[in-house]
């Protein structure tokens, strides 16, 4: 259960960085499925709020492993 929670909060952690990115510069968006998961018009408060998710998610992995 710790890997499976370490692999969906790195995940996350990718998808709202790069979604961060993209969205502020303008560029490649590497996961196209985290569009999926923000709501339009909310983009960065959504990949913020996912990249702190990941994070959270993570951290008990990290801990335990």
């Amino acid at each position: 259960m710790k890997t499976l929670l370490g692999y969906l909060g790195f995940v996350l952690i990718l998808g709202g960085a790069s979604g961060l990115l993209a969205d502020h510069l303008g560029g490649f968006r590497l996961f196209g499925f985290v569009r999926l998961l923000v709501p339009s018009g909310h983009e960065t408060a959504g990949y913020a709020a996912l990249l702190v998710l990941g994070v959270v998610l993570a951290i008990p992995s990290a801990r335990r492993g």
